[in-house]
């Protein structure tokens, strides 16, 4: 048995390759459109780890997905949290859970999937503003 992906359906395709591809920096590694089923996957992995993907469902006729908090997380290692939560924040996303202890942080994609951000290896030293920010909503 081989792990291979993990399906979230997203609202809005562009917005979501921009978060996933651009702001979180995952990879687009291939796309199926299918007409008769109206619907867009696009596979997407971190570079250098095309094992652990993540499919984006886009249904072409609008549904309203809720939050789907029983999905849980996607979880995501970063060489260096601080940095990573900066460039997401310089790009407009909200931090919902800052790296206050330097190994742990929580975002939420477009669709508001929450997105879990580990230090890759051991915990950074806590740093101002992280150390201090307070969380925003939930994740």
């Amino acid at each position: 048995m081989k792990y291979l992906h993990t399906m979230v359906r997203v609202t809005d395709l562009d917005q979501s390759l921009e978060f996933y591809c651009q702001h979180l920096g995952l990879r687009e590694l291939r796309r199926k459109e299918s007409e008769k089923g109206r619907f867009t996957l696009v596979f997407l992995a971190a570079p250098g780890d095309e094992d652990a993907q993540v499919e984006l469902t886009y249904n072409w006729d609008p549904e309203d997905y809720g939050e789907g908090r029983n999905f849980g997380h996607l979880a995501y290692h970063v060489d260096d949290i601080y940095a990573m939560c900066q460039r997401l924040m310089d790009a407009g996303v909200t931090i919902n859970r800052p790296p206050r202890d330097g190994r742990m942080a929580f975002v939420r994609s477009p669709d508001n999937i929450s997105i879990e951000l580990l230090q890759r290896g051991e915990a950074l030293p806590p740093t101002e503003p992280w150390a201090s920010m307070g969380n925003t909503g939930h994740w």
